[in-house]
């Protein structure tokens, strides 16, 4: 007699060594985090907030660790843009303003990119995961046979790769906004009261990039091509606000530290576009396969 558990479907063994990894990921995140912390010079209210988002990174593995076991096509472009921001949210930590960084935080530093190059190239290199990869979203379905809750395929023609990096990408350009308008708080704390208007403006604009990013990419993902034009015009507008006010509140080291990782995305998304069109011109019938 068979159990429930012989006849249960085993996953992949690429899909359980990248579920691993991505768990190592998340705690090399956490342990880092902490060591930087602790060897801080200086442990001020901006250290904190940046810390503190580092450390929510570590749950964003755990949600990648769930797309990944549950095969959604959305796990290849999240796990991209997680792996190479956590990089430059953490690497920015690591180096102080002034001296070298520590060797416990330097060694930590390079495990933990050397885990998320890992994933990314599992991730897009594994015909085992590609194979894995393609389930869509569970909905609520209400037919004549009752109420379920059950996968279905998106009504819309399926988006292609490129623009679902895309959409991801600009999904990080809200908190990558916040977070450097959040540190920004500590210079109107510490008297420069001039400064409160440009922070109100520059958290209001990161709220206002969450709302219009999801407006367009809604429309990207249908292949509407002015929503192509307006994600490339929101990210211009987002650089442009976003810049300026890292490098006055929080000086160059914070245009490094806030604007580098921005850049990082505000580039993913350009690139994923710039692909999307490039693939549908060459190959008009079949559509552009992307990266998904």
């Amino acid at each position: 007699m068979r159990t429930a558990a012989a006849t249960e479907v085993r996953r992949p063994s690429a899909v359980r060594s990248l579920t691993w990894m991505l768990a190592a990921a998340a705690a090399a995140t956490v342990v880092v985090e902490v060591l930087n912390w602790w060897y801080a010079p200086e442990q001020g209210f901006g250290l904190a907030v940046r810390t503190g988002w580092a450390l929510l990174r570590s749950l964003g593995f755990l949600v990648l660790i769930g797309h990944v076991r549950r095969g959604r096509t959305i796990a290849r472009p999240f796990g991209l843009i997680l792996a190479v921001t956590t990089v430059f949210a953490v690497g920015r930590l690591i180096v102080p303003r002034q001296g070298v960084p520590p060797a416990p935080g330097v060694a930590g530093f390079a495990l933990l990119t050397a885990l998320c190059a890992a994933v990314v190239w599992q991730l897009y290199r594994s015909p085992a995961l590609a194979e894995h990869l393609v389930r869509h979203r569970r909905r609520l379905v209400v037919d004549r046979n009752g109420i379920f809750w059950r996968e279905v395929a998106p009504r819309r023609p399926e988006a292609s790769g490129w623009l679902l990096t895309s959409r991801v990408a600009a999904f990080t350009y809200s908190p990558l906004m916040l977070v450097p308008a959040l540190a920004a708080v500590g210079a109107v704390l510490d008297g420069r009261l001039i400064a409160v208007p440009a922070v109100l403006l520059w958290l209001g604009a990161g709220i206002a990039a969450s709302y219009l990013v999801l407006f367009c990419t809604a429309f990207l993902l249908r292949g509407r091509r002015w929503a192509r034009l307006l994600l490339v015009v929101v990210t211009v507008l987002v650089l442009a606000v976003d810049l300026p006010l890292c490098l006055w509140l929080l000086g160059l080291d914070g245009l490094i530290r806030d604007g580098g990782p921005l850049l990082v995305a505000a580039g993913v998304a350009l690139y994923g576009v710039w692909r999307a069109d490039r693939a549908a011109a060459e190959s008009p019938t079949d559509g552009d396969v992307g990266v998904a």
